[in-house]
């Protein structure tokens, strides 16, 4: 099975990426959050990364909402 990183339909907050990367990486999304919270926090570099994030990685199809 390959494996895919997507922005998720259903686990989100702004636009998710948290749940997205949650997804792919089979943990709680609210560790993601709490790590963007700390990059952001430390330096501002979580608003940057989510926003890259944000425009990079792909919404999840349709068909996999559910």
């Amino acid at each position: 099975m390959n494996k895919r990183l997507f922005r998720s339909r259903k686990d989100r907050m702004v636009a998710g990426v948290c749940g997205g990367i949650g997804e792919y990486l089979n943990i709680d999304p609210t560790l993601i959050r709490l790590a963007f919270l700390v990059f952001t926090l430390w330096g501002g570099g979580g608003i940057l990364a989510y926003a890259i994030a944000w425009l990079v990685i792909p919404e999840a199809p349709e068909d996999t909402i559910g």
